[in-house]
């Protein structure tokens, strides 16, 4: 370990010495690939206030790297899956959903589904592999830790959870469209202005974009499920020893972290319990390594263009690249372009190649014109702070909602990387760049981003802190998640009101029949008197 590293767990562990109040012991659940990248800033950030991280991870895990200095401490467990075999099931289900048609939802739906319970399948193994080494737990619970901290996309963090008797948080990329947090954190839901996951639409909705919207919403609750669901409960039941859901124990989370913030998402009814800590990753631009800056400097009055599709595109066509190379080719700005391939035919001069971007940096810089994106809600958010406008090419995932949104709050082009061609994206290009509307709706969702009375990480970092001073946040916790469907929507008061006045229409009914009843017969008396 780095000597910078030595001194600041001696600062630390001095700190804790001084006021051991202000010290926790926080446990994390990670997932992989930018998930862990945006938990990595918070806990970076707990270190640096005194508290002590250890990251519960397998030997299998792709990003997250014990071997480099930091002083996040990491508890790594064995696993019968190798590093090789989990990556190579993760590019397997990007590559496939990549290549999905998007058009036949009713086809798209059911194979994304596969697909998702095939990523589920492994992470309950992982799961398995952790809650299952009994040595493991020994040492878990011996370490009293305050709080949890997981990502409700990959479960086993509200089982730990449980099983050690400590309160969870989550840190995720969600809204109420998604269902762990309508159904397990109790978010309101109504589908004539909240739009679904997946639907990319808005909140001002027609009456067919209303009628798409409710099918979507009944598809998702009914039909699909991203993880399967029956296995977790039954896995959870066996552990726990009673019987319990996967919903259940996500329920009780005491606080949910959404990786979003008002300048992308649509107004909506929020719980306590529920935080926007949206961009918390975003911070001023550094300088650029010499040679990028040489390049981009070079561009003169026209400027750049940044553009990459993220580390998990490794699929692009020879084909699909000269087209998009031809594209830029054709612009007068110079363009930095994180690509790893087989270099195109196409290739401008005006265009260079990189591995590697420093895609904070390049977006904050003010040669930066536009941001070819994925629709990444790292990278959107970076673009936000910025204030840079966007052309986006959805690939999987959030990814077409996010771009959905940029595009429905004028800050974005969207484009379809399978009928892309170098019109269309050239096209595009020049309407971001050329029309100033796009670029005054970027600087006001930067605006709107960096005018908060907190900063985003400081947020999330508190309401951490807060569930480990007060050893939970119940008291944030709506009624309702305790509630069952029926009461939750009071069915069963709306039947008993509409049993009593049947009753009572039923009784009357009677007595007016009976009265006319002995009314007619004393008429009839009184005639043959």
């Amino acid at each position: 370990m780095s000597m910078k590293w030595i001194s600041v767990l001696l600062l630390l562990q001095l700190s804790c010495f001084i006021s051991p109040a202000c010290c926790g012991k926080v446990l994390v659940w990670p997932t992989e690939y930018s998930h862990w990248i945006n938990m990595k800033i918070i806990l970076e950030e707990l270190v640096q206030r005194g508290h002590e991280v250890t990251v519960l991870t397998s030997s299998a895990s792709i990003l997250v790297d014990p071997k480099k200095p930091s002083a996040i401490k990491f508890e790594i467990y064995p696993t019968s899956l190798t590093k090789d075999n989990f990556e190579g099931i993760f590019m397997q289900m990007i590559s496939m959903w990549t290549d999905l048609p998007k058009e036949t939802v009713w086809i798209y739906f059911p194979v994304m589904q596969k697909l998702l319970q095939e990523y589920s399948d492994c992470i309950q193994k992982l799961c398995k592999d952790a809650v299952l080494n009994k040595k493991l737990m020994t040492k878990l619970q011996e370490s009293r830790f305050d709080v949890i901290l997981a990502d409700a996309i990959g479960p086993c963090g509200e089982l730990l959870a449980e099983l050690l008797d400590i309160p969870l948080v989550y840190s995720l990329r969600g809204t109420a469209a998604y269902t762990s947090e309508r159904h397990s954190g109790g978010l309101p839901f109504f589908p004539s202005y909240i739009p679904i996951i997946m639907s990319e639409l808005s909140d001002r909705m027609t009456f067919m974009e209303r009628v798409k919207n409710m099918m979507y919403v009944l598809y998702f609750d009914f039909l699909f499920e991203s993880f399967n669901q029956k296995k977790w409960d039954q896995f959870y039941s066996e552990v726990l020893g009673r019987p319990t859901t996967l919903s259940e124990l996500m329920g009780k989370a005491e606080i949910w972290l959404i990786r979003t913030y008002w300048d992308f998402e649509f107004p909506r009814p929020l719980l306590p319990h529920f935080e926007f800590v949206g961009g918390f990753h975003c911070k001023p631009a550094k300088p650029l390594p010499k040679e990028m800056e040489e390049f981009a400097q070079s561009s003169g009055e026209h400027g750049i263009v940044v553009f990459t599709l993220g580390s998990m595109v490794t699929n692009m066509t020879d084909e699909k690249a000269n087209e998009i190379a031809s594209a830029l080719a054709q612009i007068p700005q110079k363009v930095i372009w994180r690509y790893d391939g087989k270099k195109p035919d196409t290739l401008g001069p005006n265009t260079r190649l990189y591995k590697w971007l420093p895609q904070n940096d390049l977006l904050g810089h003010p040669k930066t014109k536009a941001f070819i994106t994925h629709g990444g809600t790292n990278g959107i958010y970076e673009a936000i702070y910025h204030g840079i406008p966007m052309v986006g090419i959805p690939l999987f995932g959030d990814q077409p909602d996010n771009i959905a949104r940029m595009k429905y709050k004028g800050a974005a082009i969207k484009l379809d990387l399978e009928t892309l061609s170098s019109t269309k994206l050239r096209n595009a290009l020049k309407t971001v760049i050329n029309d100033p509307l796009y670029k005054e709706n970027a600087m006001k969702l930067s605006r709107i981003q960096r005018d908060q009375p907190m900063k985003p990480l400081d947020r999330a970092v508190f309401w951490i802190e807060f569930v480990m001073r007060h050893k939970g946040a119940k008291h944030l916790r709506p009624a309702s998640l305790d509630l069952t469907w029926v009461q939750y929507h009071s069915l069963d008061v709306i039947g008993f009101l509409l049993a009593c006045v049947a009753t009572a229409t039923f009784v009357i009914t009677k007595c007016c029949l009976f009265c006319c009843q002995k009314f007619a017969k004393s008429g009839k008396k009184k005639k043959r008197a």
